[in-house]
């Protein structure tokens, strides 16, 4: 679930940096209004505490 969340978050970096360039990218995450951008920031956070959450875990349930 946390690579999903991962990879949707980077799909959706990748498709605003095609369509309106670095230069507006850039603007949208110093915005203080709410864009896309700094949502796929967030989901990166969540997928990657989800990926640490599920590998404490499985670690926990080998010993």
């Amino acid at each position: 679930m946390g690579v999903l969340f991962i990879v949707m978050a980077a799909i959706i970096i990748i498709r605003n940096l095609l369509i309106w360039g670095p230069e507006f990218v850039a603007d949208f995450f110093t915005s203080p209004e709410i864009t896309n951008e700094k949502i796929s920031v967030s989901m990166i956070g969540i997928g990657s505490f989800l990926i640490i959450l599920g590998m404490r875990k499985g670690i926990n349930e080998k010993i």
